[in-house]
C-alpha cells in the first residue's frame, strides 16, 4: 500500500488542505506512541509494524482517548504482535481478487457490476484490511493506462454499474478524479457509479467544492459507501463533510465490519446506526470479519454476531439496522447471514 511524510501535533487535526493532512500523518509505531502516550509492547508488535506499516491521519487520532489500549479507534490501527499469529484457514487473498481480476485494475466478482483498483493509497491503515496484502502495483496509474480497461466497459453493456475502490479512490486528487468520473459517464449504458471510502471520515477536508461539484455533475447515479465501525469516528466535522455529500445528490450509505473489542456489543451497534441516520447516512452491511492474514484478533464468532443483530432488531427500526453479510470466495454475491 502506498504511503504518501511525519507529525505527531494534533492541533494541527482540524487544519489545513487534506493534502496536508496526507503528509502530516503518523505513520510509524514510535509517532503513534508519542501522539497517544502509549507504551512500546516490543517484540512481535515491530514485526507486524513492519509487514504492515502504520499510517494514521491527525483528525482521526484526535478522537482516540490518549493512553488507552482499549480505545476502538486505537484498537482498528495499532499494530500488535497478535498479527503474527494467523490461523492457517487466514490468507493473504481471502476474497479470492486474484482469481476476480479481468485486466488490469479492474476486478468483476458479481454480475453487472466491476470494481476498479483506482490507487493503492489510503488515509489509514486499518489492521483487519483484506486487501493489506494486494499488489497495488499491478493497477494502472494514468489515464492512459486506465483506458483498455475503460474500453473493455464500453464493450461489456451487461455491465452497469463501475465502483471505484482501492486503496481509497478520494486519495486521487480532483482534476483526476474528475477526468475518471468523465469518461465512465461517456459509456453509456453505465448507469451507477459507487465510491467506497474512508477518507471523508479520516480526513472531512477532502470533501471540497471541487469533488463536491464532480457528485452533484454527474450523468451517472452517485453512491458513496463510507467505512465507519464505530460512533466516535464520526465527529462534528465530520457530520458536515458527510451532510454536504447527501447536498450533492449522491446516495450516502455505511458498511461496517464486525470488530473484536471495537463495535462488538448492542450498544456500540445501536450507536453507531443511530450516529450515522444523524449524518445522513444509511446503516447498509455490516460484514463478517475477511479472515485475511494478519486479522485473526478481530475475528467475532458468526452465532454471536447473529445474536447482536436480533437485540438491534428489538430496539431500532428496520431501516436502522444493517445487513449481517459474510463475503466467500467465488460466491456469485454476499451471503446474508441475517
Amino acid at each position: 500500500m502506498t504511503i504518501l511524510a511525519n507529525k505527531t501535533d494534533l492541533v494541527r487535526a482540524g487544519s489545513g488542505t487534506w493534502q496536508d493532512q496526507m503528509k502530516w500523518a503518523v505513520r510509524d509505531l514510535k509517532g503513534l506512541q508519542e501522539a497517544l502516550g502509549l507504551a512500546d509492547e516490543g517484540g512481535l508488535q515491530h514485526a507486524a509494524e513492519a509487514e504492515f506499516p502504520v499510517f494514521a491521519p491527525l483528525p482521526y487520532l484526535s478522537r482516540i482517548n490518549p493512553c488507552d489500549l482499549g480505545d476502538p479507534l486505537l484498537r482498528q490501527i495499532w499494530p500488535s504482535g497478535n498479527e503474527m499469529e494467523s490461523p492457517a484457514h487466514f490468507s493473504s487473498d481471502p476474497l479470492g481478487e486474484s482469481d476476480a481480476t479481468k485486466s488490469s485494475g479492474m476486478l468483476q466478482k458479481y454480475k453487472g457490476r466491476v470494481l476498479l483498483v483506482t490507487t493503492g493509497a489510503c488515509a489509514v491503515h486499518c489492521r483487519y484490511c483484506f486487501r493489506r496484502h494486494f499488489p497495488y502495483e499491478q493497477a494502472p496509474k494514468s489515464m492512459i493506462q486506465w483506458e483498455p480497461t475503460l474500453a473493455e466497459i464500453a464493450a461489456d453493456k451487461s455491465i452497469d454499474e463501475v465502483i471505484l475502490s482501492g486503496g481509497d479512490p478520494l486519495t486521487l486528487v480532483d482534476h483526476s478524479l474528475a477526468r475518471l468520473i468523465s469518461r465512465i459517464d461517456d459509456i453509456a449504458h453505465i448507469k451507477r457509479i459507487r465510491f467506497h471510502t474512508r477518507l471523508p471520515i479520516m480526513i472531512p477536508q477532502r470533501v471540497t467544492d471541487a469533488l463536491l461539484k464532480i457528485l452533484a455533475n454527474s450523468r451517472s447515479q452517485m453512491i458513496v459507501v463510507i467505512h465507519a465501525n464505530h460512533a466516535n469516528e464520526l465527529d462534528l466535522s465530520v457530520e458536515r463533510s458527510l451532510g454536504q455529500i447527501a447536498d450533492s445528490g449522491a446516495l450516502l450509505l455505511n458498511q461496517a465490519v464486525l470488530l473484536r473489542k471495537v463495535n462488538d456489543s448492542l450498544e456500540s451497534l445501536k450507536d453507531l446506526s443511530e450516529r450515522l441516520l444523524s449524518c445522513r447516512v444509511l446503516p447498509y452491511y455490516l460484514h463478517q470479519l475477511d479472515p485475511v492474514r494478519g486479522a485473526a484478533h478481530f475475528e467475532v464468532d458468526v452465532n454471536k454476531g447473529l445474536h447482536l443483530i436480533s437485540e438491534l432488531r428489538s430496539c431500532l427500526p428496520g431501516y436502522a439496522v444493517p445487513r449481517y453479510v459474510q463475503e466467500l470466495r467465488g460466491e456469485p454475491n454476499k451471503t446474508v447471514l441475517a
